[in-house]
């Protein structure tokens, strides 16, 4: 049985919705991302939208526009990378520019145990994912000379945090636990990433919070975490759930997703237990109860692909990532917009930023997920002549990313999106 938390999502001023504890259950599955998503999906195609419309004969200049970026950017390197590489994971950003920094990680851990170097990844994965939502246009962290921005300079900086021993709770180790995570404030997580007036990180105060909550999670949940509170406790937690060294992507999720409600969110709750990364939609019913409720768990389920290079060097092997749904973050969802796919109802709907709860975010979100399922299989098969390069797993998905970004790039003088999504530095 679950252990109750040390706080409620009600204690952290999130709105109660109507429903039972099997609501949640349900609702932190892929299968209701998956449903709820496809819900949305279905109004739109059907011109039942007022928000969106949807054009499917578009999907194929997407599918070719992701296999061209993705024979120029990521193929190469895939066939290269050793079997136990996962381009969507958090890893490959340690590295962004070229640089090896992944090698500085391994050599500090070289001496430890292969489960102990497992555990010590997954300290620094977890709050590195969890940190990594939109960091702003403007904000950059400088690595020896290198201006790096957004994921992968979220990345570096929460990197050198780590090695720095500014999580941990003798302030030198290269780990993460409870007591370290307690001691966070804006101000030393501003010095951390480099915060200035002249370099503003979106949601500085919001990210602090989210760590400080962190550490009360971990703390509450010795049997996934560990008598110390850590991150990597989770090897432990999965290895006692698995089944001749194998883990499947879904029970990954769930045992994430369970350890870190006691986080709270802010935002909405059932029987008292945080929803997460999970939104009402009024087309699909009375936005206070569970059936309007659509879920996404994007950090979350990127966590799970992310944790599957320190799970396998400890000896457990991660299966079944089909279970999981497509990452319905900004990247992905603008590429979507950028290139036709999906279309404003009123073009001017986009000239202001919007909550993450905004029902025209969630729609975005929810259309985002379904059209992945469709577009996964298109950009497989124009790859699938390019040789006999076997994709390894979250291949398309970090394709599509780094197409969305391309996209944007090319008609946006800053990169950013094409719809504006309001952060305060812990959602999407």
């Amino acid at each position: 049985m679950m252990p109750a938390p040390t706080s409620s999502a009600s204690d952290t001023g999130a709105t109660a919705l109507v429903g039972t504890l099997e609501d949640v259950a349900f609702l932190r599955t892929p299968r209701a991302v998956r449903e709820r998503s496809r819900r949305l999906f279905e109004l739109a195609c059907a011109g039942r939208s007022s928000s969106f419309r949807v054009d499917l004969d578009a999907l194929d200049r997407v599918a070719d526009f992701v296999a061209e970026v993705a024979r120029a950017s990521l193929l190469q390197s895939a066939a290269e990378s050793a079997a136990a590489a996962v381009p969507h994971g958090r890893m490959r950003h340690f590295d962004a520019g070229g640089r090896a920094r992944t090698a500085e990680l391994e050599a500090r851990l070289a001496s430890l145990p292969c489960d102990e170097r497992a555990r010590a990844k997954i300290d620094l994965i977890l709050p590195s994912v969890l940190l990594d939502a939109g960091a702003g246009s403007t904000w950059r962290y400088v690595d020896e000379g290198e201006r790096l921005c957004r994921s992968e300079g979220l990345a570096v900086a929460s990197l050198r945090w780590f090695l720095g021993g500014g999580l941990a709770d003798d302030g030198k180790s290269a780990r993460v636990d409870a007591g370290g995570l307690s001691r966070v404030d804006a101000a030393s997580l501003g010095l951390a990433f480099q915060v200035s007036a002249e370099n503003p990180l979106v949601g500085l105060e919001g990210r602090a919070r989210m760590l400080v909550s962190l550490g009360r999670a971990l703390e509450a949940r010795p049997d996934l975490f560990g008598p110390e509170g850590r991150p990597g406790g989770l090897f432990d937690a999965l290895r006692a759930r698995s089944e001749n060294g194998l883990v499947r992507a879904e029970t990954v999720l769930g045992v994430v997703l369970e350890g870190l409600s006691a986080m709270g969110s802010g935002r909405f709750s059932i029987a008292g237990m945080s929803l997460g990364d999970a939104w009402p939609h009024p087309a699909l019913g009375e936005a206070t109860c569970a059936d309007a409720v659509v879920p996404f768990h994007k950090l979350p389920q990127w966590l799970v692909y992310s944790l599957a290079e320190p799970l396998r060097e400890g000896g457990l092997e991660v299966v079944g990532f089909e279970e999981l749904t497509g990452l319905s973050e900004y990247r992905t969802g603008g590429l979507l917009v950028d290139l036709g796919v999906v279309a404003l109802v009123e073009p001017g709907a986009s000239a202001r930023p919007r909550p993450v709860s905004d029902p025209l975010v969630v729609e975005w979100r929810a259309l985002t997920v379904t059209l992945l399922d469709r577009l996964e299989p298109m950009v497989t098969s124009r790859l699938s002549g390019d040789g006999a390069v076997t994709l390894p797993v979250g291949f398309v998905a970090a394709a599509t990313w780094t197409a969305g970004r391309r996209a944007a790039a090319d008609r946006r003088s800053d990169g950013a999106p094409p719809i504006v999504v309001e952060s305060d530095g812990t959602v999407f």
